[in-house]
């Protein structure tokens, strides 16, 4: 009796594991969304108008989808530093340390990683990692100007690149922000219908 019980322990127990994780993964993302909508509520950091603040509870975003939360393989490579294009004249100095490998959507892609040289001098953003990007929804489901990743560093051979996680530049709401450009290297040519919407002023 004992070993039949044995047996199914073993037999569920790693999809109750894997169910476990999927749950945490889930708990997580609605708590990173949470910390970003409260910001977006609060007058002290919020990028929205005062008009779309009025009525503002969150942002819409596609559901969770695991098939947009990807293992990538990095090969560290450091580049020089660069004046990266933004919506204004200000071209704010980045260097590439990186690039990241996978496939998504059944397509091979990969994406270049930057540090903000400027940022990184900060302590609280020494390990402040960007992955700036566009992809086939950019304007109509998604902000036409594409959307961004942040990454913790330093990043290991092999890194969880959750594109559930990717949010607007404070430009997609309006306001005098200087947003950085994702670099033509950064085009995915696929639809990531994962993270965040387009915004309805």
């Amino acid at each position: 009796m004992r070993a039949a019980a044995l047996i199914l322990v073993f037999l569920i127990g790693p999809q109750g594991h894997a169910q476990e994780s999927e749950q945490a993964w889930r708990d997580s993302l609605s708590a990173y969304w949470e910390r970003i909508n409260a910001d977006y509520r609060d007058p002290g950091h919020s990028p929205l108008l005062p008009k779309d603040r009025e009525h503002f509870t969150e942002l819409e975003r596609f559901g969770p989808d695991a098939r947009f939360r990807v293992m990538a393989i990095f090969k560290a490579k450091a580049g020089k530093p660069f004046g990266m294009k933004t919506t204004t004249d200000r071209l704010p100095e980045y260097e590439a340390v990186g690039q990241l490998r996978f496939t998504v959507a059944g397509r091979k892609e990969r994406l270049t990683v930057f540090r903000n040289i400027d940022l990184s001098k900060k302590v609280e953003y020494v390990n402040h990692l960007f992955v700036p990007f566009t992809d086939l929804t950019n304007g109509d489901s998604t902000y036409g100007g594409g959307r961004y990743i942040d990454l913790n560093g330093p990043l290991g051979a092999s890194v969880e690149l959750d594109f559930n996680r990717a949010y607007n530049p404070y430009c997609a709401y309006g306001g005098r922000y200087s947003c950085p450009i994702p670099p033509m290297e950064n085009h995915l040519e696929v639809r990531i219908e994962a993270g965040v919407r387009a915004f309805a002023h």
